[in-house]
Order: C-alpha cells, then sequence, then structure tokens
C-alpha cells in the first residue's frame, strides 16, 4: 500500500510538451505512473509520443480522461495559474515541481487549493514515489524497492540519498514524499507522518529535514502525541552560520530559531532517534524493524 498515489491515480502532467514536462513524462510512463493527459495551452489536440493526448486546459484533459491527478512542469511565473487551473478541474492530488515560485503567490495558492478539497505537494519539490506503484515527479525510480519505510523529507538530494541507502541495505519502501524546502508548501511533514501511520504496510518513517522554519519541532510533537509507529530523523545544515540561507528558501535560520541543534533537540525530547549522517538513519531504521 502507499500514501497519496495508488493503482488508481491517472495523471494529466501541465507542461507536457516543455524541456523538463516531456523529459520527465517519459521516466514517469517508463515506471508504470498511468499518464493519461497532458496540457500546453495552444497545443491541444496533439499527442505526446504517439500515445498521451494533449488538451489546451486541464479541465478539458479531466472532463475526457477522468484524471485525478495533475504534476505541474511550467515556469514559475506561470505555476500558481497552473496550480489554480488544476484545483479548479477537480483533481485531488497537484504536485508542483516548479522552483521558483514567488512565495505571493504560493500565499494566493494554497487557501483555494484547500477550498477545493484538493491536495498541494510542493511548489519546488521532486514529487514522490510509489515502489512498485508509480511516481509523480522526478523522482529517479532505479534506486527505490517495495517495502515498509516511508521516507519524508524537505530536501530532495537527502531524499535520493537516503532512499539509495536503505535499497542497498535491502530496506524496502511504502512511499516516498519530497515536500519541498519552501518557506511555504502544501503537504507538511504532519499530513505525511498522518497518512503513513493510517498506512497498514508502513511500519517505520526516515524523516529529514533542515535549518529553518519550526517545522520539524511541530513534526516531533506530533510524533509524540499521535504516532505509533518508529520514527527516525536527520537534519540538514548542522554547520550552517545563523542568517544565511543554504540552498532552499525555507532554509535560513533567524536568531536560535530554526537551528539544526534545536531540531535535533526536539526529535530526541519527542523520542525520535537522530542520525548525524544520511547513512546512519539505515542502522537506525534497521533496529526498529527487527
Amino acid at each position: 500500500m502507499s500514501i497519496f498515489i495508488d493503482e488508481d491515480t491517472r495523471l494529466v502532467v501541465q507542461g507536457i510538451t516543455g524541456r523538463d514536462g516531456s523529459f520527465h513524462t517519459r521516466q514517469m510512463i517508463e515506471y508504470g505512473t498511468n499518464v493519461v493527459a497532458g496540457v500546453t495551452p495552444g497545443k491541444g489536440g496533439q499527442v505526446f509520443d504517439d500515445t498521451v493526448p494533449v488538451f489546451d486546459t486541464v479541465a478539458a484533459a479531466v472532463a475526457e480522461t477522468n484524471a485525478n491527478a495533475s504534476v505541474i512542469y511550467v515556469p514559475a511565473a506561470f505555476a500558481a495559474s497552473a496550480i489554480f487551473e488544476a484545483a479548479d478541474s477537480g483533481v485531488e492530488l497537484i504536485v508542483c515541481i516548479t522552483e521558483g515560485v514567488p512565495v505571493a503567490d504560493t500565499m494566493k495558492a494554497l487557501p483555494y487549493v484547500r477550498e477545493k478539497g484538493a491536495r498541494l505537494i510542493g511548489p519546488n519539490c521532486p514529487g514522490l514515489i510509489a515502489p512498485g506503484i508509480g511516481k509523480v515527479g522526478i523522482l529517479p525510480g532505479q534506486i527505490v524497492t517495495p517495502g515498509p519505510v516511508g521516507v519524508v523529507s524537505r530536501s530532495g538530494t537527502l531524499t535520493y540519498e537516503v532512499i539509495f541507502q536503505l535499497t542497498r541495505q535491502d530496506i524496502g519502501q511504502s512511499t516516498c514524499v519530497g515536500i519541498g524546502g519552501d518557506p511555504l508548501i502544501g503537504t507538511n511533514f504532519v499530513d505525511c507522518l498522518r497518512a503513513f501511520e493510517e498506512d497498514p504496510h508502513t511500519r517505520a518513517v526516515a524523516m529529514i529535514g533542515e535549518i529553518g522554519g519550526t517545522d520539524e519541532q511541530v513534526a516531533a510533537e506530533f510524533v509524540r502525541d499521535h504516532m505509533t509507529k518508529s520514527v527516525v530523523g536527520f537534519i540538514a545544515g548542522q554547520t550552517a552560520p545563523p542568517g544565511r540561507r543554504m540552498g532552499h528558501a525555507g532554509a535560513i535560520i533567524s536568531g536560535s530559531e530554526g537551528t539544526a541543534e534545536e531540531k535535533m533537540n526536539a526529535f530526541l525530547d519527542c523520542g525520535i532517534a537522530v542520525a548525524e549522517r544520511p547513512a546512519d538513519i539505515v542502522g537506525l531504521i534497521e533496529s526498529r524493524l527487527s
């Protein structure tokens, strides 16, 4: 079993004819994702790679194909409009890969998505993958294997690293979710942790956070108060100087809030084992699965 996507996911790709959209659409199809439609305004009526019909609007794509999920590969200036359009069309899951989306645009999009009853993952995220079922986004399919460990991460690169380390030790994953590193995102740690807790096939969770903000501290309290499954954590940016952005727009320390030390202490206080290095997650997970 998996969270957020499954065998019934029918995906529409917004920006399917662009460089990134076309490349990753082929990757998703090759992995087994049911890509039923693409959207590029002005190119409706075309057929992508002789298999995927292209429409001018998401509404037309949904009406014709019953798509229930969308993934967005459009330039940052148009990403919010694409999110609004997807939410308007009635899809249940919207995954925005685009990076550099203005925070003001995300602020407008988030309440609208919630009002429409949809879930947004991202922006500025690698998406998600359910090993052996399908993937929505840019996570590489060759590094995952089916199993009992859920993975949720703010860092795309560390998501790949942790998944690879788990797979190399024959520890499979139920679902891997990259939630994105922007200051405002549609799906946070708690959303994913709650879904993993409810998933009968997930037995343990690897949570990868980073400096900046308080999302990890809030997640730690959720683990303490509401989770029965073991959670292992890692915080990236342990040597980052205060006041300097490190990689992600959300990864900035203000005063003492958002430091790696504060987050790691919050994890420990709430019963979450903390890895000093990403590679150490494997051993901590192994001990909780045995």
